[in-house]
């Protein structure tokens, strides 16, 4: 029988910034995961996800990057922010939101997409690491770890966007049918690392890349079959910047997730990739 589950949302703020947490949490959880969404997407579509997982005993806690859903803040001529203000402010105020909230309990990170990377990122300024991390449809951006066609195609991409997004005061996203309403700064770092291969973050005078090497934890990563979006190829990538953590790494099919294996839909019908995260990371009871 499926555990009670609370719903509830946490209030947190870092400097300007405002935003809920939104929570679901067992009656008697094993873990507690912070999950970052991908770009664009409000924490509410992580909802079913966090269901299905709290039915499993691993209490969810799913951040709400700027300038979407409850943030109070939207990107734009006079409102802008980048990795810094995100790994430096509000990733380390949801954590201490969530460490406050079940303290006694193992804590795990994850992402979906550029939840993911920045998830990475978040690892390399800290001290003290999480029990395990999460990716989920997630890998770096660089251009080189894509497959034929995209990788030749992707190049021109990262370099219009910026420049749109600078001409636009923000990139106008929903739009061009790519991210929400995002900061021009924000698009412009994520573009560097699209074009080098590298997360490096103006204004931040730490050594990402660095301070990834010492992550000595557990990775599960998930992929979805038909994600030209994040491919096998572009998570490897990635974890390739975590060489001393362990990488177990799924691959799920259409067939085995019950709907198209993409970038987004198994947010709907989440429940074989919450098994292969639980079965990697030996959660579930």
């Amino acid at each position: 029988m499926a555990e009670p589950v609370a719903a509830h949302e946490l209030a947190v703020s870092a400097a300007i910034h405002r935003w809920s947490v939104l929570a679901r949490v067992p009656a008697a959880p094993r873990a507690a995961l912070l999950w970052l969404p991908a770009l664009g997407v409000a924490a509410r579509h992580y909802l079913p996800f966090a269901d299905a997982l709290a039915a499993r005993g691993v209490a969810v806690f799913v951040h709400e990057w700027r300038g979407i859903g409850s943030s109070n803040l939207r990107a734009g001529r006079t409102s802008d922010w980048g990795y810094r203000e995100l790994l430096l402010e509000d990733l380390p105020a949801s954590e201490h939101a969530v460490r406050g909230a079940l303290p006694n309990v193992p804590l795990l990170l994850g992402g979906h997409s550029l939840g993911g990377q920045l998830a990475c990122c978040h690892l390399a300024l800290q001290e003290r690491m999480p029990s395990a991390l999460w990716l989920v449809a997630s890998g770096a951006p660089y251009w080189r770890a894509f497959p034929p066609p995209h990788r030749y195609l992707l190049p021109l991409a990262y370099r219009f966007l910026p420049w749109l997004a600078r001409t636009c005061g923000a990139l106008p996203g929903r739009r061009i049918g790519f991210g929400g309403e995002e900061a021009r700064t924000l698009i412009a770092d994520w573009a560097r690392t699209a074009l080098s291969g590298r997360y490096a973050v103006d204004g931040l005078d730490v050594d990402l890349e660095a301070g990834m090497t010492r992550a000595r934890i557990p990775v599960a990563g998930v992929v979805l079959r038909n994600d030209w979006l994040a491919p096998r190829s572009s998570l490897a990538f990635l974890l390739g910047k975590l060489p001393n953590a362990t990488h177990v790494v799924a691959e799920l099919d259409d067939a085995a997730l019950g709907t198209r294996a993409d970038h987004f839909a198994w947010m709907k019908q989440p429940d074989a990739v919450v098994a292969a995260l639980v079965a990697c990371a030996a959660v579930d009871g």
